[in-house]
């Protein structure tokens, strides 16, 4: 795969560190994890889920952590005796711990998280505050202006 060379950019950016930053870490596959698989689904307009697969973990063997934009989730199974007398042939489920870190963009909330049938989902919410929210300006005709202004100064 091709690396892609920001410096260019960085000339005529301001603030946009962090992007560039995670630009350059997609085009790494050697460092891409692939344990455990999850999907991102939106769910609605500001709503997003995250859905792992778990299996085999409970629910207090799997902690998430929320901190400024980064979601981590992470899983470390206790060790299980098979029993006396019993020996594994085969491993084919997986026992590994994991850590999952997810990139959040500005005011991306975790609203909570369920584990069902060995999936993990954690919903998502954009909480856009009122002052960030497009509003509508009403445009007045200047000659409105002119006159008030006259008015206020005749009083």
């Amino acid at each position: 795969m091709r690396h892609v060379d920001f410096s260019p950019l960085y000339r005529s950016t301001v603030g946009f560190d962090r992007l560039f930053t995670m630009l350059d870490s997609l085009g790494q596959p050697e460092s891409a994890q692939t344990y455990p698989p999850y999907n991102i689904e939106r769910t609605g307009e500001n709503a997003y889920r995250i859905s792992m697969a778990v299996a085999g973990f409970s629910e207090d063997e799997i902690s998430i952590e929320a901190h400024r934009n980064v979601l981590t989730v992470k899983g470390e199974r206790k060790e299980e005796g098979n029993g006396e007398g019993s020996e594994l042939l085969y491993r084919g489920i997986a026992s590994r711990a994991f850590e999952r870190r997810f990139q959040l963009a500005d005011h991306v909330e975790v609203e909570g998280a369920t584990l069902k049938n060995g999936l993990l989902f954690v919903d998502l919410k954009r909480n856009i505050p009122e002052e960030l929210k497009p509003r509508k300006i009403a445009i007045s005709s200047s000659s409105d202006k002119a006159k008030q202004i006259e008015a206020k100064a005749a009083a």
